[in-house]
């Protein structure tokens, strides 16, 4: 697959929870996620999809790993990243100050991953697929991961790791004041997200919040709570239009949720 394809875009996005059949109560009830098993035996592989079927997933959830959560590592989305060339990209990554935190991966038939971290600390995934890549160009339908936040102890430095990896560019910026410039960046002439320098009384380290587009973000947000979750900051209006709601699942994963201001049939 070429870099024009893949190199760069978020592909794949996973939930590691301390209660998988709970949390997938929770999405699919909230967003409107099938779910769709792959592979055999006792515990196969469960995957979210947008229509029902395995054609349409876009992500996973599992057992968060013992070893991460005796790290201290909470329920949390992983973004993954697509990579034209992964042993180059996880070579380069750690060349421009990252780390490696799951070697390279092979999973037959699938493709080959990796968990990495950036120089701040903030983690993702990197995935060349076997055959044909996740998702799709463009921008994001209903129910699809629509924007990638990256709030981090030095947003400069951050995109400068990011556009030596993936080739991203800075798109439009936005002052906001006492809490700094938010830093949008992009592939391919599309906007993927934004970065920030987290203040001081923002909990954890340096991490990626990934949101979700949805119909109506205010009725999401109440529904969010009746589920057992919580709605952390918002709903709220942001620049450029739309409004979003940044959320806890009943698990502790945070995550959140984007109604653009023109919503398509």
């Amino acid at each position: 697959m070429s870099d024009d394809t893949l190199q760069g875009r978020f592909i794949w996005y996973e939930l590691l929870t301390s209660d998988p059949d709970a949390a997938t109560g929770f999405y699919t009830e909230l967003i409107g996620w099938g779910t769709a098993e792959w592979g055999e035996g006792e515990n196969p592989y469960v995957m979210w999809t947008t229509d029902g079927t395995p054609e349409g997933s876009m992500g996973g959830v599992i057992p968060l790993p013992e070893e991460a959560r005796k790290a201290g590592a909470p329920p949390h989305w992983l973004p993954y990243v697509g990579s034209s060339d992964i042993e180059a990209t996880v070579s380069e990554a750690q060349k421009l100050g990252g780390k490696v935190l799951v070697a390279l991966t092979e999973i037959p038939t699938v493709g080959r991953f990796a968990v990495l971290s950036d120089p701040q600390g903030a983690v993702f995934a990197v995935f060349a697929p076997a055959e044909q890549a996740p998702g799709h160009e463009g921008p994001a339908q209903l129910m699809e991961f629509s924007w990638h936040e990256l709030a981090t102890t030095d947003h400069e430095a951050a995109f400068e790791f990011y556009e030596g990896l993936f080739g991203w560019k800075k798109t439009e910026s936005f002052d906001m004041g006492p809490a700094g410039i938010y830093q949008m960046y992009g592939r391919k002439d599309m906007t993927l997200g934004g970065m920030f320098n987290k203040s001081e009384d923002m909990p954890g380290p340096p991490a990626w919040l990934l949101y979700i587009e949805v119909e109506d973000v205010d009725q999401a947000a109440e529904r969010v709570q009746e589920l057992g979750g919580k709605v952390l900051n918002g709903p709220m209006e942001v620049p450029g239009g739309g409004r979003i709601a940044q959320c806890m699942d009943p698990q502790g994963a945070a995550f959140a949720m984007h109604t653009s201001s023109v919503q398509t049939a």
